[in-house]
């Protein structure tokens, strides 16, 4: 009967939730709005999806890279290009945390969309905006849904190393901890479950899951949530130690596809880390909204683009607060 209960709970969910607006309030200092450039730089979108398609078609799996830093951006200090920062005198990157080191990429696809619209509308496009811009148009070339980008955020001055060790989830927390820090963000757990589906698309390391394959309990034992045919298929490339680096599709159904298979996925026990079966086997009515989207793609993709879109308002820097980086890897002088 609970589970009943909770599957019709999270129909209501997402049939009641806000409709997603085409102008998104941004705290009390502004709006964001998808027009936002269309005066000052109306060939904006336009050349960030160029360069986008360029490295897409250069390397399939960069989509899932470029996604990967709207959110990593998002969840420190909010949307504000933070991540982009390269240490200095007086910042020390967030690349280097535990979050990002070793795995986030796509930093240089950034610095040519940033040269490119600086040419064409010099101090005027934030590198904020590019990493939202870049998170549609990744999203859509690997075969996504769509949506209308709020725009006129600004950029940070500073970044927060400690936060973005704290703030981002990690491949082996648990489910309580996960929703713990996507509801300190303002996003609920519709949003969490949806805002996963992203791992459709990518590749993780050994190291992010290794644990489930030998030791997830701290005595020896495999994780069983598991299945135990595909953990067996892992330990071929992902030993007890060594071969850290080895990549493995985060969805060995449609690796490169942005699609509902990764909900396929953990209901046959088979989602790759820990962070993602969790959603199946923790909570009965993320149980029930995993099973939604694997049942249905195109309610999938009409929730994913309302929570990457609320995503994208977290605490952005509006009006005179930030700046327009002149280059997204340093603070303007």
């Amino acid at each position: 009967m609970a589970n009943i209960l909770s599957f019709f709970l999270v129909i209501y969910l997402l049939n009641f939730s806000p409709i997603l607006c085409l102008s998104s309030k941004a705290n009390n200092y502004g709006y964001l709005y998808p027009q936002f450039y269309d005066r000052s730089c109306p060939k904006a979108k336009e050349i960030v999806k160029s360069v986008v398609a360029k490295a897409v078609a250069t390397e399939g799996g960069m989509a899932a890279s470029l996604l990967r830093l709207h959110f990593h951006d998002c969840f420190v200090k909010g949307c504000d290009a933070s991540l982009l920062l390269d240490s200095s005198g007086t910042i020390v990157s967030e690349k280097t945390s535990n979050a990002n080191r070793n795995s986030a990429r796509g930093f240089e696809v950034i610095d040519e969309i940033k040269s490119a619209l600086e040419k064409e509308c010099p101090k005027t496009v934030s590198c904020a905006d590019i990493l939202a811009l870049v998170a549609r148009d990744s999203t859509v070339l690997a075969g996504g849904p769509t949506w209308e980008v709020p725009l006129g955020r600004r950029d940070s001055r500073d970044a927060s190393l400690s936060d973005s060790n704290n703030n981002i989830p990690a491949p082996n927390n648990t489910f309580n901890t996960i929703l713990t820090k996507f509801l300190s963000q303002g996003l609920d757990l519709v949003d969490l479950i949806t805002l996963l589906g992203a791992h459709t698309i990518g590749n993780a390391r050994c190291t992010s899951f290794r644990q489930r394959l030998y030791n997830q309990y701290g005595n020896n034992l495999p994780d069983y949530t598991l299945d135990q045919s595909y953990a067996a298929q892992l330990r071929t490339r992902c030993p007890r130690s060594g071969s850290d680096g080895n990549l493995f599709f985060l969805d060995y159904v449609s690796p490169t596809k942005f699609d509902n298979s990764y909900f396929k996925n953990l209901l046959a026990s088979r989602g790759l880390l820990n962070s993602d079966q969790v959603l199946a086997t923790m909570n009965p009515m993320s149980l029930a909204l995993v099973n939604v989207y694997a049942n249905n793609n195109e309610i999938f993709f009409e929730q994913f683009a309302r929570s990457i879109v609320k995503m994208g308002n977290i605490s952005p820097l509006t009006a005179d607060r930030g700046e327009i980086r002149k280059n997204c890897r340093k603070i303007n002088s």
